[in-house]
C-alpha cells in the first residue's frame, strides 16, 4: 500500500471503510465528456467533432487491466474520434452512444460476473447518477456537478480532463501497492504495444 499518496485523500480518512472497497475492485466504469475530456466540443468546418484526451489518462487505462482491474467506459456520445482513442487503449468495455447507462453497467457487471460493490464509478454530470449510487465507489471530477458530488464516495483533485482517470488508477493501485512498484510495468517496452 502506498499510505503516502494516499494520505492526501481525507475521504480515506473520515470512512475507514472506503480503503477496502478500492482494494476489492473488479471494475473502474468511466464517463468521457466531462472525465476523461474537459467536456468541450469542438467542431470543425465540416461538423467533426474533435476531441482532447489526456495521455496520462492512457496509461492509467492501460495499466489497470495489467493489476487485474478491468477498465470500462460507458458514454451518451460517439465520434470517430472517441472511438480511435478507446481502440488504441484497448478498451474491450466501450458502450457509445448509450443514453441508458444503468442497463449497460448492469449487462456488463453480470457479463463479468462481478457484484455492483465490485465496481467503481467515475461521472461528472447527472446521467451518471443513473449508476453512481449503487456501486461500491463513486468517483468525480473536482469541477463535477455539484449534485453529482454529494453521491461521490471521493470527489477528485484533477479537474475533467486533466488526468482524472490516472488519479484513479493512481489510487486504486496505491490502496494495493506502492506505485513504484505498480508502474514498474509501464517502464517496460512491450507496455506501449
Amino acid at each position: 500500500m502506498d499510505t503516502a499518496f494516499l494520505s492526501s485523500y481525507p475521504a480515506l480518512d473520515n470512512d475507514q471503510g472506503l480503503l477496502a472497497k478500492l482494494q476489492a475492485l473488479k471494475l473502474v466504469v468511466f464517463d468521457v465528456d466531462g472525465v476523461l475530456t474537459d467536456g468541450h466540443l469542438l467542431y470543425t468546418e465540416q461538423g467533426e467533432t474533435i476531441k482532447r484526451f489526456n495521455v496520462k489518462d492512457g496509461v492509467a487505462m492501460k495499466l489497470l487491466p495489467k493489476w487485474g482491474v478491468r477498465v470500462a467506459v460507458i458514454t451518451a456520445k460517439d465520434s470517430a474520434p472517441l472511438r480511435q482513442r478507446m481502440k488504441e487503449l484497448k478498451v474491450a468495455h466501450f458502450y457509445p452512444g448509450c443514453h441508458n447507462k444503468a442497463a449497460a453497467f448492469n449487462a456488463l457487471i453480470a457479463q463479468l460476473g462481478i457484484t455492483s460493490a465490485e465496481a467503481a464509478y467515475v461521472g461528472d454530470d447527472v446521467i451518471d447518477l443513473q449508476v453512481m449510487p449503487n456501486v461500491g465507489v463513486a468517483l468525480c471530477p473536482a469541477d463535477a456537478h455539484i449534485v453529482v458530488q454529494r453521491y461521490c464516495s471521493i470527489v477528485l483533485t484533477k479537474e475533467a480532463g486533466e488526468g482524472v482517470a490516472r488519479e484513479v488508477a493512481d489510487m486504486v493501485l496505491a490502496s494495493r501497492m506502492s506505485l513504484e512498484h505498480a508502474y514498474e510495468l509501464a517502464q517496460k517496452p512491450e507496455f506501449e504495444k
